[in-house]
């Protein structure tokens, strides 16, 4: 039950994310995106804060350095995806971001020692047939942004492995507090060294800033940290890479864009392999992990 019940909200999580990807891309075209991203998670780190307090067990150094580590890749993974978005399409950051679903199994393998069960391997094949058919829409051409786009992909996969192994050994709370501020702290210097005013009020971002902070940070982050405690990280990813067949469904409802043949075949690839890769296994012998 308890695979289900993380397979279940994460799934929701990513719905979260989908949706507010239209929501982002929308407010990003008015503010800065690292004034946005420091408005972002600095309203979540004030959210999440009185959580951690009132919810979180001891707060200790070795937390704090998990979280910190954490918030670094989380940091880079935004910061990656968007400067990825002035050098190449979107199609193609959608594409390579979604990598992580490869990258993840691999890192764990060497760096973890898991087995790769051969389940996961078909899985991890469709999903990426999947998203190349809907984000690239069969076509891929490299450039300098798609560079970036493959380092995105290297951050979101090492956070996924990273918040599965810490999530075992400490406090879910704190370290979501811990990197959420990680995040405020790095997209506010960033911010500063641009030479942008972060605390400057912009009334058109009320909605999108709330939607984000609450939803897709403090609620998704929350769900995330803890439950992977439940779901390998290769799975996790797998349900992850449904991210941009939500962000489809509801630019085409919200903007009317159209999926395609194409989009609309990749969609299907990426949902299969979500259901293959939650499907029921049995459980490994002592002393050997799926990733």
């Amino acid at each position: 039950m308890n695979r289900y019940k993380a397979a279940v909200l994460l799934l929701t999580t990513t719905f979260f994310w989908g949706v507010t990807f239209t929501v982002v891309k929308q407010s990003v075209e008015t503010v800065d995106v690292f004034v946005f991203l420091a408005q972002r998670f600095l309203l979540a780190f004030v959210f999440i804060l009185p959580i951690g307090i009132c919810k979180g067990k001891q707060l200790n150094i070795r937390t704090i350095i998990q979280g910190v580590i954490m918030g670094g890749f989380l940091f880079g993974a935004y910061a990656f995806q968007t400067m990825a978005l002035l050098y190449t399409s979107a199609s193609n950051t959608g594409f390579l971001t979604g990598l992580n679903v490869v990258m993840v199994p691999v890192f764990a393998a060497f760096a973890l020692k898991y087995q790769v069960s051969t389940r996961v391997k078909a899985a991890v094949v469709l999903a990426v047939v999947g998203l190349f058919l809907l984000c690239g829409g069969g076509t891929w051409h490299i450039n300098y942004g798609d560079a970036l786009a493959a380092l995105c992909a290297v951050c979101v996969s090492l956070h996924l492995i990273w918040t599965g192994e810490a999530v075992r050994h400490h406090d879910y709370y704190w370290l979501t507090v811990v990197q959420l501020g990680v995040v405020a702290f790095l997209s506010y210097s960033m911010a500063y060294v641009r030479g942008k005013e972060v605390f400057v009020w912009y009334p058109h971002l009320l909605i999108p800033l709330l939607v984000c902070s609450l939803i897709a940070t403090v609620f998704a982050f929350l769900v995330q940290t803890s439950m992977q405690r439940y779901i390998s990280h290769t799975n996790t990813a797998l349900i992850f890479c449904t991210e941009p067949v939500f962000a489809a469904i509801y630019a085409r409802l919200v903007l009317g864009e159209r999926l395609g043949g194409f989009g609309i075949a990749g969609a299907i690839f990426v949902l299969g392999a979500m259901l293959i890769s939650i499907s029921p296994v049995k459980l490994n012998k002592p002393g050997s992990s799926e990733a």
